[in-house]
């Protein structure tokens, strides 16, 4: 599977963004899928996960309410829409597939580039 993580921006504090993530490969269906984010000096973060069918979905403590994920197996794609965005959100955001039960930094079997968010007060 390849992944491409798209979307991200320049947005003030408050407002929203949604990210894509376009992949590749005929086993799409068949993976968990997660976001991540990584702020300057800090390590890798799990943001959100999704299972296979879309049914089961897990988020991040400091994200809870505000972000959504979602996903389109008949188009390949992941999305994570990002609500009420903090300074604090700002990162480079990226997708990631692998198996729910291992969705952490280092459990994930495959990783798109990421993308840019910056959040300002």
């Amino acid at each position: 599977v390849q992944l491409q993580a798209s979307g991200g921006g320049l947005v003030l504090a408050g407002g929203s963004l949604r990210l894509s993530c376009a992949a590749t490969g005929h086993t799409f269906s068949s993976y968990a899928l997660g976001w991540f984010r990584q702020a300057p000096g800090k390590e890798r973060e799990f943001v959100a996960g999704i299972g296979w069918s879309g049914v089961i979905t897990r988020y991040a403590d400091s994200v809870k309410g505000r972000f959504t994920i979602a996903r389109d197996n008949a188009k390949n794609t992941l999305y994570l829409q990002m609500n009420s965005l903090k300074p604090e959100d700002t990162a480079v955001y990226y997708c990631a597939a692998g198996s729910l039960q291992t969705m952490t930094p280092r459990g994930m079997d495959y990783w798109g580039k990421g993308t840019q968010v910056t959040v300002s007060s």
